[in-house]
């Protein structure tokens, strides 16, 4: 669970890098509790219509996690050293979808890149640092 509030933390930071566990842990947690909010929708009754099963539970709680989603989307592609603005591709009928999946499953670019060290071993920003004084 805390992976899953460390993305409500860094709420609105774009800023940075995000592990793969940090993303599939919280997308993970957050596809459990879309389940459970559609589901308490249901049951209270509170859907949209009869066809649509899900709604104003669901519908706060999407809203609640938008921002928190698209940050640490965006720091999970700057972790494999891409720039937030390839969340895009995603917009590619079934390629972008894959090649978006693809980048997320990625493992996390080695030492630090231009968006921050990396998350995995903090302690390669501590050589890169003695490094460049020398």
């Amino acid at each position: 669970m805390n992976w899953y509030f460390m993305a409500f933390k860094k709420y609105a930071d774009f800023n940075g890098r995000a592990r793969r566990k940090e993303y599939w842990m919280f997308a993970l947690i957050n596809t459990i509790a879309i389940y459970i909010c559609m589901a308490l929708d249901y049951a209270l009754g509170l859907s949209f219509s009869d066809v649509i099963i899900y709604g104003y539970i669901y519908a706060l709680y999407a809203l609640a996690t938008i921002v928190p989603n698209l940050s640490l989307s965006v720091r999970r592609l700057h972790d494999v050293g891409k720039s937030g603005w390839f969340l895009f591709i995603s917009l590619i009928p079934l390629v972008g979808i894959i090649w978006l999946l693809v980048l997320f499953c990625t493992d996390s670019k080695e030492g630090a890149n231009k968006y921050g060290p990396n998350p995995k071993n903090p302690s390669d920003e501590l050589e890169e640092i003695g490094t460049a004084q020398a």
